[in-house]
């Protein structure tokens, strides 16, 4: 997918002119999805508002732990603290996403982009970090930047976005999310990756077009209040 440079990532809570999209979203699959989005531009605005008030207090409470975290990484195994990789948000451009790593150093570059359960590339602390979602605290970074949102499509890497229906793509018209209903739903997705000959293709064909129904009835039924409930299930299935 070509990176958009007419479009910032982090000006997507006012919906642009549908003239304005990327040209490869301008089709009649996506705009059903950006009339609706377009009905609830107040409500885009506060989630906004959200995003900022609350990464900047979560980084605040949170800067202790991270710091801790951090030092258990670098003790753990050789490699950086920060896991970072180019992935996709709103009208398809590129960022990239901060991570606390758990594999090891270079990880993408000897395996799939996809994890699977008990994948021998997971360090110990990893492991942990994982199995509570604590490697997506620096997130909270991406949030406050305005390339991504609290509750939003999970950003995937360049080569899936482009294997995108061109129904897909209206999930490009909302930034990309730390959690929404389908990573809720597709919590344990490593698990059912693990037997996978080809956990790539598995990926592409079953899971990501599964997760995408849901995604795509959260981009047609959004609401303010709507993305809060999203929060709270989210806290209840780490717990």
């Amino acid at each position: 997918m070509p990176e958009t440079k007419s479009l910032s990532p982090k000006r997507w809570f006012i919906l642009p002119k549908w003239e304005e999209l990327p040209l490869d979203m301008r089709s009649d699959s996506v705009r059903p999805y950006y009339d609706a989005l377009n009905k609830h531009k107040t409500g885009l605005f506060f989630k906004r508002m959200l995003d900022i008030f609350a990464s900047l207090i979560l980084i605040v409470l949170l800067g202790i732990p991270m710091i801790v975290i951090a030092i258990m990484i670098k003790c753990d195994s050789k490699g950086p603290v920060f896991f970072r990789q180019e992935r996709v948000t709103s009208y398809g451009a590129r960022f990239k996403i901060h991570k606390f790593r758990t594999m090891v150093n270079n990880a993408d570059k000897i395996g799939t982009s996809v994890t699977v359960d008990n994948d021998v590339r997971i360090t110990k602390v990893g492991s942990k970090l994982r199995n509570h979602r604590l490697d997506e605290f620096p997130q909270l970074f991406d949030v406050l930047s305005g390339n991504m949102s609290f509750v939003g499509t999970r950003p995937e890497v360049v080569k899936y976005v482009d294997r995108y229906s061109d129904e897909m793509k209206a999930t490009l018209l909302m930034p990309a999310g730390i959690t929404s209903i389908a990573s809720i739903e597709y919590k344990d997705e490593a698990e059912l990756l693990e037997n996978a000959s080809d956990a790539d293709a598995v990926y592409i064909n079953e899971i990501l077009p599964a997760k995408m129904k849901y995604n795509l009835n959260s981009i047609k039924e959004f609401s303010f209040f709507k993305d809060i409930g999203v929060l709270f299930k989210t806290v209840a299935a780490v717990f």
